[in-house]
């Protein structure tokens, strides 16, 4: 086990601490993942009661702040402010000015601004105004827990608390009517008043609580699988990020911003029983199915191979949406990806996360210690919100790479055309837009004694 407490540049500047409202008795959580939603949700709960004791525990040995590049749309701009975090979070801000398609020869075919009103549901999930990279935002997220933990014990003392523990996972959960006894991956029994699940899509938390047919169940493939990983920046690469449309139903994506290195997503709809096994072996055996799947499809696709075959943070995975038909089972409930990912085809992951962490954090802190009310509010307020955020933009569909070089020459040219005589821009003027397919608004909690919040319909 490994505690870590890392140094914390963030601010969180939070109402002057006074004594709280508290619940009728602390809770004692156990949170299980330290990505985006685990940490997030132990910042917005230790405002709510200074007594709450907050454990969380990470499969990684050390705190994974790594990943690719994501989107903060929506609300999860206006959460991140009442977390009094917003200029944290845009100091790692990457300048992205948009996106691009390109041929096999690397020449635009067609082109979206960030800042272009009308641009495609697929530009939005691709690109967006307040880019960052996950590694970055979860530091931020798990240096503010640390540092709002150290200023409640400066004001409250020694009562409650906040603890990281690396390199052990859960194995065994067994409820009772009034706590969860959680069994470790290194043998340790421990007892918890609630058990949050903030594990990824393939949370073992589910599959623990809810048993293994029913995680299963919940596990919607989009028929797509990627694997990402930086390489060198080569000295002609734009801020721009491009992406490409190969034959045999592959595709591949880089986004380099203003940084040194270009970040490059491989899609294969193709091949997908190799890939999908693939996932169980070690990462070696991952490159090498990876390098067959991609040979020939084009572009610089021998470049990006070469440059997998030497990194160091290659990670893949298969695109899918969660979808449970109820989000927590007595008292272990699911937060983020765990409970309703929505995909990276949505855009909105890192979104749903923050509304998730923020709602469950709500909920617990207004109605005390009384936990099954709770629950069910969190999943009453965010489930609309949710299933908003997991439509799939238009044109994202498991059919979104043709097959056939004809097709990839007719859809090319298709949006080309469209791109010149500016058809794009005029039927995206009457066509719906991703925020009229539902109005959700973001609550405001007093409890969590965050910054007021001046209540807006959801934009995304």
């Amino acid at each position: 086990m490994t505690e870590t407490k890392l140094p914390s540049p963030c601010t969180m500047t939070t109402n002057p601490l006074v004594a709280l409202p508290v619940a009728s008795k602390p809770l004692n959580i156990l949170v299980v993942g330290a990505g985006v939603g685990g940490p997030a949700f132990a910042t917005l709960i230790q405002g709510a009661d200074h007594r709450h004791n907050i454990t969380v525990v990470e499969r990684s040995p050390f705190l994974r702040a790594t990943g690719h590049q994501i989107d903060l749309k929506g609300q999860g701009m206006p959460i991140v402010s009442k977390m009094s975090l917003l200029e944290t979070v845009k100091s790692y801000a990457i300048s992205e000015p948009g996106m691009e398609l390109v041929d096999p020869n690397g020449k635009r075919v067609l082109h979206f601004s960030a800042a272009d009103e009308f641009k495609s549901e697929m530009a939005k999930a691709a690109t967006s105004d307040c880019e960052i990279m996950r590694g970055d935002l979860v530091k931020v997220f798990y240096e503010a827990s640390l540092k709002a933990r150290a200023r409640l014990t400066k004001s409250f003392g020694n009562e409650g608390g906040l603890t990281y523990e690396f390199g052990k996972t859960v194995t065994e959960l067994t409820q009772s009517a009034d706590a969860v006894k959680v069994t470790f991956s290194n043998g340790q029994e421990r007892q918890y008043d609630l058990v949050v699940g903030a594990d990824g899509q393939g949370s073992c938390t589910r599959r623990l609580a809810f048993g293994t047919e029913v995680s299963v169940e919940a596990f919607k493939s989009l028929g797509t699988f990627t694997a990402f990983y930086d390489i060198p920046r080569a000295e002609a690469e734009t801020a721009t990020a491009k992406v490409y449309m190969g034959p045999g139903r592959r595709g591949i994506m880089t986004r380099t911003g203003d940084r040194a290195v270009t970040q490059v997503f491989l899609f294969s709809q193709a091949n997908q029983e190799v890939l999908r096994q693939s996932l169980k072996e070690p990462v070696a055996r991952q490159k090498e199915v990876w390098t067959t799947t991609m040979t020939g499809a084009g572009w610089e696709t021998e470049r990006f191979l070469r440059g997998m075959k030497d990194c160091h943070d290659f990670y893949a995975c298969e695109l899918a949406q969660v979808k449970m038909q109820q989000w927590s089972k007595g008292r272990v409930v699911l937060l983020g990806d765990a409970g309703y990912s929505p995909s990276v085809m949505t855009g909105m992951g890192t979104t749903c996360s923050l509304v998730g962490a923020y709602v469950l954090a709500g909920e617990l802190a207004r109605h005390g210690d009384d936990i099954p009310a709770a629950l069910e509010e969190y999943e009453r307020v965010a489930r609309p919100a949710v299933a908003g955020y997991q439509v799939i933009p238009t044109g994202m569909s498991s059919n979104f790479f043709p097959s056939s070089r004809l097709g990839l020459w007719f859809s090319r040219n298709a949006l080309w055309a469209m791109s010149a005589l500016k058809i794009d821009q005029l039927l995206l003027r009457v066509l719906p837009k991703r925020e009229d397919k539902f109005d959700w608004t973001i609550p405001d909690y007093p409890e969590l004694n965050l910054k007021p919040l001046n209540s807006s319909p959801l934009e995304t």
